[in-house]
């Protein structure tokens, strides 16, 4: 199809998009661990969830593991923690095995753990607002003693919730979840238990934040919209969910561009783009790729956030570490 031929598609890309600062972190401290120490680096659970992410360090010498049983015995190998944070029997684990562990959870997470343990040491019943089976949850949980943390995933979860001490509660969040769901849940918990304490800074994610508001805003004005990301990364998923809630007809989350749906993407005039926090910006580059092969593409970027965060690699991986 020569160029003439081409329809013409307006796309909005979203800004900002992509990877986060944990999330970058994360990374280079898998990429930083194999410069230092050589391969293998084991990595408990994928370091962020991103297919292409992961076979790209695997691809370096990474090595991924879902439990620490799973390192051999006697390893001296650096074994890292993924940005979504762990119990903290996993840490102890690694000790008694006496493996080298850094820990590469993200330090916004690492937030949200020290106010549950805050919250328990004062006596109170931690309410976690999140998703049953992430592992951020998992961790998060697993902060405290079996029972210490109760769990709300919805709405009517929380219209339902039966604390033992209605007076003596508080509440977190995970790090990546919906901005307005989360709103409802909180409203609804502290319509019931006023004396309810929050957090001191809101524990939803600078990051996922912005990605949800820069959605929101593109989503009413296009026809589809495509959101790169892995199907169980949770801020990724929040974002299609955004953009269908803003009205959006067609919002599909995507890894790569060959999973693009063209009988539903095939006649629009007008096409959105944002990625998760643990999308590499090659892959957004690879979908408008795909696009650019059908459409005469007219690309404009909508601004609503400007992000400078950075966190400074776990300290056994800084340049003073071995002074």
């Amino acid at each position: 199809m020569s160029a003439a031929e081409k329809p013409s598609l307006r796309v909005l890309l979203c800004a900002p998009r992509g990877f986060c600062a944990g999330v970058v972190r994360a990374i280079d401290a898998v990429e930083r661990a194999l410069e230092i120490y050589g391969p293998p680096v084991y990595v408990r659970h994928e370091i962020v969830h991103n297919k292409y992410v992961v076979e790209g360090l695997k691809a370096k010498g990474a090595i991924f593991v879902e439990e620490l049983h799973e390192v051999p015995a006697g390893s001296t190998a650096p074994v890292i923690f993924s940005a979504h944070g762990v119990a903290k029997s996993v840490p102890e684990d690694a000790a008694r095995r006496q493996f080298f562990a850094i820990d590469a959870t993200c330090p916004l997470v690492t937030k949200v753990h020290r106010e549950a343990t805050v919250h328990y040491k004062r006596g109170r019943e931690v309410v976690l607002i999140g998703h049953a089976g992430h592992p951020e949850v998992i961790g998060t949980m697993g902060q405290l003693p079996e029972g210490a943390v109760a769990l709300v995933e919805t709405a009517e979860q929380a219209r339902t919730f039966t604390p033992r001490d209605p007076g003596n509660l508080a509440f977190t969040t995970q790090t990546t979840l919906s901005i307005d769901d989360t709103a409802e849940i909180v409203a609804i918990l502290r319509e019931r238990f006023p004396s309810m304490v929050a957090p001191h800074k809101e524990d939803i994610c600078y990051a996922t934040t912005n990605r949800q508001e820069a959605v929101k805003r593109v989503a009413p004005q296009v026809d589809a919209m495509i959101v790169v990301g892995a199907p169980n990364s949770s801020n990724s998923q929040r974002l299609r969910e955004a953009a269908e809630r803003e009205g959006c007809r067609h919002a599909a989350l995507v890894q790569r561009a060959g999973e693009i749906d063209w009988n539903l993407f095939g006649a629009i005039s007008s096409l959105g783009v944002s990625a998760g926090a643990s999308a590499p910006e090659i892959l957004v580059e690879e979908i408008l790729d795909a696009f650019a092969e059908r459409y005469t593409l007219k690309v404009e970027t909508v601004h609503t956030a400007h992000e400078d965060v950075f966190f400074p690699l776990p300290r056994q991986l800084r340049p003073d570490a071995a002074e």
